[in-house]
């Protein structure tokens, strides 16, 4: 157990008895909605988040779809303490905690299903954060793309699914990993704000040894006519 004390964590209830521990560095955004979306899990499913940060979507693969196993892999200590703080809180059994670096992480049991919402930038693009921490979540520093590739290959099940979600910048990088991995592409879907806006995420879904053949769906749109939420963020958000 962690015994540095922390003075910014607050818990944000994120409904049906799951409380989120979130703090200054480690918080969450809509991207991590999208993606438990995205992947969902079935009830019977062994899952993974790598790069879990403060666990939100690991939590809500939990609320959502209520698999048999969830596993939550994160290097930094604070968000490994918020985690922890969150399993403790919404007494969740299901969830287990791996406080280590995805390079090194290999499940005990082939997984059906494993996410990761990854840093986006390139290590040498972009301007970072003075926080060590938000850097750290934000680009490529302590791991790539394709360093998750290969974690997930190492722990997947043949057949299994990676779910990933990036900027449309990192499509090409994202594919380009997961075919050397040995997991194959097999849906994509963009994420905009208007159907006249260029996509700023993108969600993709690869199988382990699947043969090639890709499916790329309609987009999402997060905004509707009016300026408000699209009906598919308010089911996604439960609005």
């Amino acid at each position: 157990m962690d015994s540095v004390i922390y003075n910014d964590f607050e818990f944000e209830s994120l409904g049906d008895g799951i409380d989120i521990c979130i703090s200054s560095e480690h918080r969450f955004g809509t991207d991590a909605f999208l993606l438990a979306d995205f992947a969902s899990p079935r009830n019977k499913d062994m899952v993974c988040d790598l790069c879990s940060g403060s666990g939100i979507v690991a939590l809500l693969m939990i609320r959502n779809f209520m698999p048999k196993y969830v596993a939550a892999v994160e290097i930094q200590q604070k968000a490994v303490r918020q985690l922890e703080l969150s399993k403790e809180k919404s007494s969740l059994d299901t969830l287990e905690i791996f406080g280590c670096d995805l390079k090194e992480y290999k499940s005990s049991a082939e997984l059906d299903l494993i996410t990761c919402n990854p840093p986006y930038k390139l290590n040498n693009t972009g301007l970072k954060n003075k926080d060590d921490a938000v850097t750290i979540a934000r680009h490529e520093i302590l791991c790539d793309i394709t360093d998750v590739c290969k974690a997930a290959a190492r722990s997947l099940k043949f057949g299994g699914r990676l779910c990933i979600c990036n900027r449309p910048e990192r499509l090409c990088d994202t594919m380009i990993a997961m075919k050397q991995c040995g997991i194959e592409p097999k849906r994509l879907r963009m994420v905009q704000k208007t159907p006249t806006s260029d996509p700023w995420l993108f969600l993709i879904e690869g199988k382990k040894g699947s043969k090639p053949y890709m499916k790329v769906e309609a987009p999402l749109f997060t905004t509707s006519e009016d300026g408000g939420y699209s009906d598919e963020m308010k089911r996604i958000y439960r609005l």
